[in-house]
């Protein structure tokens, strides 16, 4: 299974996942059809099925369009989006699994930026390999997605199935907002010498215009205050030893950032 990162609306990443045996693919979050289209046409790929993570616009914006193109794909999303995403023929729930490529991607329930959000990952096939999450907007390299619809605690609770993954894991977050991420990320844990580090590579990978996703979750852990509830610099700058009150309080500087 190859990924193909596509660029889509201002800031947002579509991912065309690729059976070359085959001559399938299927997408994930297809904020709009025409990138997805022109990679589909430069593959000679037929499109099989779209892995929604949740249900705003610039997730879905292109599944309709994409089915008047492949009819017979399918739609996935989550039990809870259920009337939400165009076009949905499954309704996925916490430990279901999806399969592409030969590949079996387990579905996690992941609230907190909306009621209903899910992710995929595709845990390594052989030794050699690496997963790969594709989250949404739940984890972005170095930040999370903001509170639309669920609570602090589900949140933290998300986030907390997502560090339980392998540290190799790739994770395929669904904007580029990793500079101004760890710009703020400075502002909690200004000590942290990987945070630092981090912040001058992407710093110069974005000034060539370079992309920072997929991230690693080892990095992450190291580096994004969001799975760093449980550390005494962030719980400083909270002001607070309780977990989701660290992650709520974190939340809120960075929504006024």
């Amino acid at each position: 299974m190859q990924v193909y990162r596509l660029n889509a609306l201002f800031d947002n990443y579509i991912f065309l996942l690729y059976d070359s045996t085959t001559q399938t693919a299927a997408v994930v979050d297809p904020a709009e059809a025409e990138p997805v289209l022109l990679k589909l046409a430069e593959l000679g790929a037929e499109l099989v099925a779209i892995f929604n993570t949740h249900h705003h616009g610039d997730h879905v914006g292109g599944n309709s369009r994409l089915l008047k193109r492949f009819p017979q794909a399918v739609v996935y999303g989550g039990d809870e989006d259920r009337g939400r995403i165009p076009g949905q023929q499954v309704f996925l729930q916490e430990g279901d699994r999806v399969e592409f490529a030969g590949r079996t991607a387990e579905v996690l329930f992941v609230p907190g930026h909306t009621r209903a959000h899910i992710a995929y990952y595709f845990p390594p096939f052989n030794p050699d390999q690496v997963g790969e999450l594709f989250c949404g907007d739940t984890l972005f390299a170095g930040g999370c997605g903001r509170l639309f619809e669920g609570t602090p605690k589900q949140m933290v609770n998300s986030l907390g199935k997502i560090r339980a993954l392998p540290d190799q894991t790739r994770i395929w977050c669904a904007h580029e907002y990793t500079l101004n991420n760890l710009q703020f990320a400075l502002t909690v844990d200004g000590h942290n010498v990987d945070l630092q580090t981090r912040f001058a590579q992407v710093k110069t990978a974005r000034q060539q215009q370079e992309a920072t996703v997929p991230s690693i979750l080892g990095v992450e852990k190291q580096t994004n205050p969001f799975l760093r509830w449980d550390q005494s610099a962030l719980q400083s700058a909270a002001k607070s030893q309780d977990p989701v009150q660290t992650f709520a309080r974190i939340r809120g500087m960075k929504d006024q950032f």
